[in-house]
C-alpha cells in the first residue's frame, strides 16, 4: 500500500463507503465503541482517517472542539457535506506527517486507519506526539490476534486485500511502541470474533 494508491482506491469508494461501513454490524460496532467515552465540552478532538465522517455522527460535535483529517479529498468531502454549518475543521492531511505542534490534542480518535496507512508504527508515533499527557487515543480497527499466526486463507488473500487499501494482517502489539510514553488502557474485542477490537491508550509521559 502507499498513498497515492490509497487514495486512488477511496476515490473509487467514497461514494458506496457508507453502505458498508456505516450500518449494519460496523454501525454496530462504532456505536459500542463511542458510547463510553467520557468527552467533556471544549475538549479538542481530532479525528485520524475521519472519511465519510461516519464516527462524528456518534457524538455531540457542538460541544467540542473538534479537527478532522484525512488524505482523501473525495471522502472528507462526503464528511463536509454531513456537516455544513458546523465548526468542525476539515483538512486534507497525511497521517504519517501532521502538522500540528505538539501536544494539542486532548483525544485522537483513530478508526479504521492503522490497518491502512502505509506505515502504521510512524501514524501510531504522530498521533502521540499531537496527543496532550494524560490524553488518550481511542482506536477502532482489525488487527492480526495477538501472539498468533494468520490463518493460512488469510495469508494468502492478505495480498489481494491490501490491493484494496487495507490490511488484515497488522499486529497492534508491533505497532506500538515498546517504550513507557503510553499505556493500554483497554483492549477489548467488538466485531467478528476478535478481528475488529476497540484499544483505548493513554499518553503518560
Amino acid at each position: 500500500m502507499n498513498n497515492k494508491w490509497n487514495r486512488f482506491i477511496y476515490k473509487i469508494g467514497s461514494p458506496i463507503y457508507d453502505k458498508f461501513f456505516n450500518s449494519g454490524i460496523f454501525l454496530k460496532a462504532r456505536k459500542q465503541v463511542f458510547e463510553t467515552i467520557p468527552f467533556e465540552k471544549q475538549q479538542k478532538i481530532l479525528f485520524v482517517g475521519v472519511g465519510t465522517g461516519a464516527d462524528l455522527e456518534l457524538m455531540d460535535h457542538k460541544t467540542l472542539d473538534i479537527t478532522a483529517i484525512d488524505y482523501s479529498p473525495d471522502m472528507l468531502a462526503k464528511a463536509q457535506n454531513k456537516f455544513k454549518g458546523s465548526q468542525i475543521q476539515f483538512i486534507v492531511m497525511d497521517a504519517q506527517q501532521m502538522d500540528f505542534e505538539n501536544e494539542t490534542f486532548d483525544y485522537v480518535v483513530a478508526s479504521l486507519i492503522l490497518s491502512v496507512v502505509p506505515d502504521a508504527t510512524q501514524c501510531f508515533q504522530e498521533m502521540s506526539r499531537v496527543l496532550k499527557q494524560d490524553g488518550k487515543i481511542i482506536i477502532f480497527d482489525k488487527f492480526a490476534p495477538k501472539n498468533k499466526q494468520l490463518s493460512l486463507p488469510k495469508r494468502v488473500v492478505r495480498p489481494i486485500i491490501s490491493a484494496l487499501g487495507t490490511d488484515i494482517g497488522r499486529s497492534f502489539e508491533e505497532i506500538i511502541p515498546q517504550q513507557n510514553q503510553v499505556k493500554i488502557e483497554e483492549d477489548s474485542p467488538v466485531m467478528l470474533g476478535g478481528m475488529y477490537r476497540k484499544i483505548i491508550v493513554e499518553k503518560i509521559l
